[in-house]
């Protein structure tokens, strides 16, 4: 098996469902910005441009994602904020994947949309339900673990430390997709509205 260096800069970076870890997939960490432009790249540190960025109070980008959001703690989904958001933003969207999956493909660990521009402070621990209660009733898709929200990161034992990213999209508008919908209905849903895109990456390896 690979084994990755921890990174230290941006990288182009439920509980039940625990069973599918062995697929591989990973993210832990306190608090610094990421950025990136609409071209969804791992951000670079935040400006004043007025560039949408994406941080988290658990963890900062690159830094390594704390186990309580991973599956040798308790799973929860992390506390996201989100700045910079651009006008004409209606909803937000995410997408939460581990791009070191041993499959060779990404791991989808989160997909939640619709999510009001208002809400622009997510709280950790977002119920894992069809409809996220925690953000307004925001849809959430399935995760590659066949379960709806949040999976948490769970990288195979003894493969190093993987990236989690945390893709955060500012949309013009709601997206007409039913709760249970797959990355590639959102991906899909997604073109044409997406008006500015934020990464924040995380590290998680498996204790």
């Amino acid at each position: 098996m690979r084994r990755r260096a921890l990174l230290t800069t941006a990288a182009a970076g439920a509980t039940g469902l625990l069973a599918g870890c062995s697929f591989g997939d990973g993210g832990e960490g306190g608090g610094g910005p990421a950025v990136a432009d609409t071209d969804g790249e791992a951000g670079t540190p935040p400006t004043d441009d007025g560039r949408m960025r994406l941080t988290s109070s658990a963890f900062g980008d690159g830094a390594r994602i704390p186990s309580q959001h991973g599956c040798d703690g308790i799973g929860l989904s992390p506390p996201l904020s989100v700045g910079g958001v651009p006008d004409g933003t209606e909803t937000l969207a995410l997408i939460a994947d581990d791009p070191d999956a041993p499959t060779g493909e990404p791991f989808v660990h989160w997909l939640v949309w619709n999510v009001p521009v208002t809400l622009r402070t997510w709280p950790g621990g977002v119920t894992p339900n069809e409809r996220a209660t925690d953000l307004d009733g925001a849809p959430q898709g399935t995760n590659s673990g066949g379960g709806l929200g949040y999976f948490p990161a769970c990288p195979p034992k003894d493969d190093g430390p993987h990236r989690y990213r945390f893709t955060m999209v500012a949309v013009d508008d709601r997206l007409p997709l039913d709760p249970g919908a797959e990355r590639a209905a959102l991906e899909s849903a997604l073109d044409g509205r997406t008006l500015a895109r934020a990464r924040l990456v995380g590290t998680y390896e498996r204790d």
